[in-house]
């Protein structure tokens, strides 16, 4: 039951945000008692805290899964992240063409100042942790002669973190998809053509893009 609350908590507050969200939400959803949630979860704090906490977490391994690959290019890994963005972002806009919020990161950041401090550390600490999985996959990528070994690390890792940590916003603001993918696309062919050793063999507009959003 902990984890079902939890789901549904999470959907919630991506929906409505921190203010908006109630116990009693959730007990309607599920059929129960707030008395029920409250048994599980003694307060708003306590339940958001933890949801945070393990969103961050598993968003956190899923960047660290994707870019510590040792098996995938730098394409495939843009390509990996594009597409985990997607898989959520359809879930709350179906179409594909609406910007309903749908990442609880994003939402949460705007709501920082009515969270706890262990949630409002978790929020902090996601840019600095997936930059770190970003630079070693850009150094990797360097080892194997995917790029020029004048490549800048930092640079391109601030670049494209910044797309990342940035999507929930952007297609909010976008309205769509569409614009998120054509900034990884546009990230993907910068570096290729700048620091690619074969730009025209990895053509990121052909084994990149997802839809035609």
């Amino acid at each position: 039951m902990r984890d079902r609350i939890k789901d549904v908590a999470t959907e919630l507050l991506v929906l409505h945000g921190y203010r908006g969200f109630r116990f009693g939400h959730i007990a309607e959803r599920l059929s129960r008692t707030r008395a029920n949630i409250h048994y599980h979860f003694r307060t708003k704090e306590q339940l958001v805290e933890e949801v945070v906490c393990d969103y961050v977490a598993g968003t956190e391994e899923q960047f660290r899964d994707i870019w510590l690959n040792e098996n995938a290019s730098l394409n495939e890994k843009i390509r990996q992240t594009m597409g985990y963005n997607h898989q959520r972002y359809i879930h709350y806009n179906p179409t594909g063409k609406t910007g309903h919020p749908w990442s609880l990161i994003a939402r949460m950041r705007s709501d920082q100042d009515l969270l706890t401090a262990k949630a409002r550390e978790a929020l902090q600490d996601f840019g600095p942790a997936i930059e770190s999985h970003v630079r070693a996959a850009i150094i990797l990528a360097k080892k194997k002669g995917e790029l020029k070994a004048n490549a800048p690390v930092d640079d391109l890792a601030l670049q494209i973190v910044s797309i990342a940590n940035s999507a929930g916003p952007i297609t909010q603001d976008a309205g769509s998809f569409a614009r998120l993918e054509e900034l990884y696309l546009a990230f993907a062919r910068i570096v290729n053509h700048a620091y690619g050793i074969n730009p025209e063999a990895n053509d990121p507009e052909r084994t990149l893009k997802l839809s035609n959003n």
